[in-house]
């Protein structure tokens, strides 16, 4: 047995823009055992239900992660509609769900972008932040915003697409899916990134299982686990099936990543060819009294919106748990036997957002 030696790692690293915080335990090279320090950006954004009523909140849900923000809003909308019994518009259903597969694209770019930045592949990680700024291209135009959208409202959506609108974004599907093929063929094919993923951080179905891994962590695992198929908002009317890998290690995870860009291009295909006509916002009156549990996919897995209401404009409570919380074992349990520097890559096979995990 080596020398034994604790090092921090983070919450300021030059590979990891996320600011986590490990305390490394190394026998020499290798990692024995990894110890988190969470809390460097905790901004109470729950605890500010006593100062927004459950109108205001919206804004406020969004604003928890800038990557995940379409999502939150919309965990958040669902929790409070459910209370209140609202069923919003079936063109705002599809609308919410065409946004929320535009949302897991950005995100799953913006995490290719770090990944190859990690490997030190920096034309790659260019090339991958390029093809994702079509996306925000669409939010903007659709939307109005690039990072915060604020479309999302109790009772649906607050703008609509025109078929202009649509039929761009099916233009920009075509353009999109036909770039991706071609920069994936690094990741999944290139000898250098294999040799930096294959069989490294191990996780098994089993374990993924018993420490609560979600998302694409899970599903790299063999665990068929998507919130999607519950069928909320339009997921009920698209056909799709979860993305499922069985290695368990980094490169089953980039792959399932990968595979579920096309996928999201396939779904938001299909909102854009079924989107109904009608309304995109019913009038809510009253205020709600009660309390939901919402569970939806977000690009890193699933994440749990609980709202407890009074009766009152102002709730009681907003409980958010995240992915990226939810996988923290997991990760702990891949770095065990890594060498240190693998550490930078580990940690981003779980797409870590730190600032949806602490809000």
């Amino acid at each position: 047995m080596g020398n034994r030696t604790i090092i921090p790692f983070g919450p300021q690293h030059p590979v990891l823009p996320e600011p986590i915080h490990l305390d490394l335990v190394l026998d020499d090279e290798t990692v024995v055992e990894a110890i988190p320090s969470i809390g460097y950006i905790h901004r109470g954004l729950e605890k500010l239900v006593e100062k927004k009523d459950y109108l205001q909140y919206t804004y406020v849900a969004e604003r928890i992660c800038g990557i995940c923000s379409f999502m939150h809003g919309m965990g958040y909308c669902m929790s409070v509609e459910s209370i209140m019994g609202v069923e919003i518009p079936e063109r705002a259903a599809f609308l919410r769900t065409m946004w929320a597969e535009l949302s897991r694209l950005q995100s799953h770019f913006l995490w290719m972008g770090l990944l190859a930045d990690a490997f030190g592949f920096e034309s790659l990680f260019m090339h991958a932040w390029r093809v994702r700024e079509r996306i925000l291209d669409i939010f903007e135009q659709t939307t109005g915003g690039r990072v915060i959208f604020s479309v999302c409202d109790i009772g649906g959506v607050r703008k609509d697409a025109n078929a202009q609108a649509l039929d761009k974004i099916l233009s920009v599907m075509d353009t999109l899916e036909a770039e991706t093929k071609e920069l994936t063929q690094v990741f999944l094919n290139d000898s250098s990134v294999k040799h930096r993923t294959c069989g490294l951080g191990m996780l098994s179905g089993q374990d993924a299982i018993a420490l609560g891994a979600v998302g694409p962590m899970a599903r790299a695992s063999g665990v068929d686990l998507d919130m999607r198929k519950l069928g909320y908002a339009a997921y009920g009317k698209l056909s799709f099936e979860p993305v499922v890998e069985t290695a368990g290690d980094c490169y089953a995870r980039t792959a399932v990543r990968i595979r579920e860009i096309f996928q999201s291009i396939d779904l938001i295909r299909q909102c854009v060819r079924l989107m109904p006509e009608g309304d995109v916002i019913v009038k809510v009156k009253g205020n709600p009294d009660g309390e939901y549990f919402t569970r939806l996919e977000q690009p890193r897995g699933e994440v749990i919106y609980y709202s407890k209401a009074n009766g009152t404009k102002f709730l009681d409570r907003v409980r958010v748990r995240t992915p990226t919380f939810a996988n923290i074992p997991a990760l702990l349990e891949t770095l065990k036997g890594c060498t240190l520097a693998d550490v930078p890559v580990l940690i981003l096979t779980i797409d870590p957002c730190i600032s949806c995990t602490e809000r």
